[in-house]
């Protein structure tokens, strides 16, 4: 071959690999990596608390991608929750008194919500004539135990679900507010009564709950508890624990018995179950393990107690640590067990009956919620490539051999 063939045949390579971005397969969960480039879509690049770095799933499985989609009864889909969503490592203290309270998250409720949480746990106090979201000294809300007012929470829960037409979210409140109608000029000041799910529709008799398509339909996206029994009569918020069942936190997969406020786990006159699987005392290291695979028997654990009820709420502190699938891992089984009898709901596609799975592949993963719009970004999300030139090491092998050629020609 001539030397203008040879240089023409390395250039060709070089560009066609310069294009692709890589030539070799990139890692799915457990996959040794050292940036998020190493690893397929729906993974990035994740050491926790010094362990060996591997790709990790970065979302739960959209409703969008699921066999049989938005077609089933609320009640048949699991959802990935935050417990006390609201405190977040890092974030600077409101009233500029340091927050001696402890913290169970790590990213904005803005950033959980476009990862695939979909249930968040939130307390709420009165303080300075406001409602904050807050944890207390002996039911009391101190300003060096707030974190910050209720209404900016609210705006981005309102900006999230007009941005996404087809998501359902779920507030869990843990409520001490007193004030009458507090609670209610808050929703109406940020825009979300328009999105509540009323009080009329939702069973107490065991029955399914409305399609996921009809509460879309109807844009009534938006699900409210409470803790405070007198507010379904006076403000129309449902108390809890007429429609949910909820098991004692604390425990993890040692036991699964019901809270003390809740009804028996295997009331099914409730038809929602709400796990909690987080420790007394978060602690972001021993999450790593917990929100691995000690999650599968935990899983199995409340199944049985709930009298072979899977959990339709999986409440978590730290939800994006783990040592592989994690959390989102867990509720595609949840959700694979609700909709099929599978171990992961990518199995339910091409089912034809209870326990008939399809063969998951793990290199394909759904697509994500895309965040609401804000302000650019120069970095790609986890996961992704970024546009232009790559890392991958073969195509630096690539661009390298061919300068090393021209010159050696």
């Amino acid at each position: 071959m001539s030397k203008v063939g040879v240089l023409l045949l390395v250039a060709v390579t070089t560009i066609v690999c310069l294009g692709s971005g890589n030539v070799h397969a990139l890692g799915v969960a457990s996959d040794p990596c050292t940036t998020d480039q190493d690893c397929g879509q729906g993974y990035y690049c994740f050491s926790c608390d010094g362990n060996p770095s591997v790709c990790t799933l970065d979302f739960a499985s959209p409703v969008s991608s699921f066999a049989q989609n938005f077609s089933q009864p609320f009640n048949k889909y699991a959802w990935v929750t935050t417990h006390n969503s609201y405190a977040i490592v890092g974030e600077a203290p409101v009233l500029g008194v340091t927050i001696v309270s402890q913290k169970n998250q790590e990213d904005s409720i803005t950033s959980q919500l476009s990862k695939g949480v979909r249930g968040l746990m939130l307390d709420i106090y009165e303080l300075n004539g406001d409602i904050w979201l807050c944890h207390s000294v002996y039911q009391r809300c101190y300003d060096f135990t707030a974190f910050r007012p209720l209404n900016g929470t609210l705006t981005e829960i309102e900006t999230f679900l007009a941005a996404n037409p087809t998501e359902v979210v779920t507030i869990f409140f843990e409520d001490y507010v007193n004030t009458t109608n507090a609670l209610t000029t808050a929703f109406q000041a940020a825009g979300l009564t328009k999105y509540l799910f009323p009080l009329a529709k939702m069973p107490k008799d065991g029955s399914d709950w409305p399609t996921l398509s009809t509460m879309i339909a109807d844009n009534q996206r938006l699900l409210v508890f409470t803790s405070d029994k007198n507010k379904e009569a006076s403000e129309g918020f449902a108390y809890q624990w007429n429609y949910v069942v909820e098991n004692q936190y604390g425990t993890l997969n040692q036991s699964c018995l019901p809270r003390e406020s809740s009804a028996l786990l295997t009331d099914k006159m409730k038809t929602l179950f709400l796990q909690n699987y987080f420790p007394s005392n978060p602690n972001r290291t021993t999450a790593c393990i917990d929100n691995s695979d000690n999650l599968s028997k935990a899983l199995n654990v409340c199944h049985t107690a709930a009298g072979n009820r899977w959990a339709n709420f999986l409440a978590v502190d730290f939800y994006q640590r783990s040592t592989s699938e994690g959390v989102f891992k867990g509720v595609n089984t949840l959700n694979g067990q609700l909709h099929c009898g599978c171990e992961d709901i990518r199995a339910c596609e091409g089912s034809t009956g209870p326990g008939i799975c399809s063969v998951v592949n793990a290199s394909v993963a759904s697509p994500r919620v895309p965040p609401p719009p804000g302000p650019p970004t120069t970095t790609s999300p986890p996961g992704q490539l970024s546009a232009g030139i790559s890392s991958s090491p073969s195509v630096a092998f690539s661009a390298l051999l061919a300068i090393l050629l021209i010159f050696i020609w």
